[in-house]
């Protein structure tokens, strides 16, 4: 067994031993919320802020990379939105929950432990800037989108609402925090103390498992109901257009060799609960989003050794 392959099944390991708790009832859905909490709340902005203070992002070149990722993301998004409307018949609201659940890829529980196990710490570093931007400009997409058609159709778009509806959930988001207290002890060039630097390597060596071991109970939470065709058709645009664009974008543009692999990586990722929860807040297509969330990382094991294998050929 190679080791690119080891690390691929150890880290679907952690989300399959996951899933197998609240399978079998070791763990309760009440602990499940509870990991993940910690997981996205403490570890993993721990783990972030680590990145901003210590890493030196030398060669990466940020509005490239943004340029590739979010083109593909809105290429992707336009496909799942017209398959969900066009070939599947449902509203404009599902539409834009097929269009996120076949954008958004799974960055925080399941792409920082994958990046990490796969290229490293210089990968993370990539990894953190693309999250810095991803997670802004997803989460003002999806507010925008639930202004213009998640209301009743007697109600207007207030462009004031939606800004500091932004800007509230965008500065209160503890990936953000992570990042930003990184950045900004990062400017004061003061060396983090001794005690604290231990306490914050501490918690952030615990990000990678504990997230995996929480995406796991959290797909035992919502599993597979209902029709799932347009699940599936979202999940092969997630899998397989998603990571083929990026693949291109990156090639035409010429960003190096590791850049370009991360970028490939996390667009080939599965959804995350996101797509799930803006479902919920649209309330439509909340059995369509857990289907496809369910079987996208179902399927990861083996498309994204897939993509994997493609950009290690490409790109060494």
């Amino acid at each position: 067994m190679t080791p690119l392959t080891e690390t691929v099944l150890f880290v679907f390991s952690l989300v399959a031993l996951g899933y197998l708790a609240g399978l079998t009832g070791y763990l309760k859905p009440a602990s499940g919320e509870g990991i993940s909490e910690f997981a996205v709340n403490v570890a993993m902005p721990l783990l972030l802020f680590q990145t901003m203070v210590k890493s030196d992002f030398h060669g990466v070149a940020p509005s490239s990379l943004w340029g590739a990722y979010f083109a593909a993301v809105a290429i992707t998004w336009a496909a799942g939105h017209l398959v969900t409307t066009r070939l599947f018949g449902r509203d404009a609201r599902a539409g834009i929950v097929g269009g996120v659940s076949s954008a958004y890829s799974n960055v925080v529980l399941l792409g920082a432990p994958f990046i990490l196990g796969i290229f490293g710490a210089s990968g993370f570093e990539v990894l953190s800037l693309l999250v810095s931007v991803h997670l802004p400009i997803m989460m003002m997409a999806s507010i925008v989108l639930f202004e213009m058609f998640g209301r009743g159709s007697g109600e207007t778009v207030h462009p004031l609402r939606v800004v500091k509806s932004f800007l509230r959930r965008l500065f209160i988001n503890p990936l953000i925090i992570g990042i930003l207290a990184g950045l900004a002890w990062r400017l004061t060039g003061a060396p983090l103390p001794d005690l604290v630097e231990r306490l914050v390597d501490t918690l952030a060596d615990t990000a990678g498992p504990v997230a995996l071991f929480a995406m796991g109970l959290s797909l035992r939470r919502f599993g597979i109901s209902g029709n799932i065709r347009p699940a599936l058709a979202l999940s092969v645009l997630k899998l397989f257009l998603m990571p083929a664009l990026v693949l291109a974008f990156v090639w035409l543009l010429g960003l190096p060799p590791l850049t370009s692999k991360v970028a490939v990586v996390v667009a080939a990722l599965p959804s995350g609960i996101n797509s799930y929860l803006i479902a919920v807040q649209f309330n439509t297509g909340q059995a369509l989003a857990s289907n496809q969330m369910t079987l996208a990382t179902a399927s990861a094991v083996l498309t994204t050794s897939f993509w994997l294998t493609v950009v290690v050929h490409i790109f060494g």
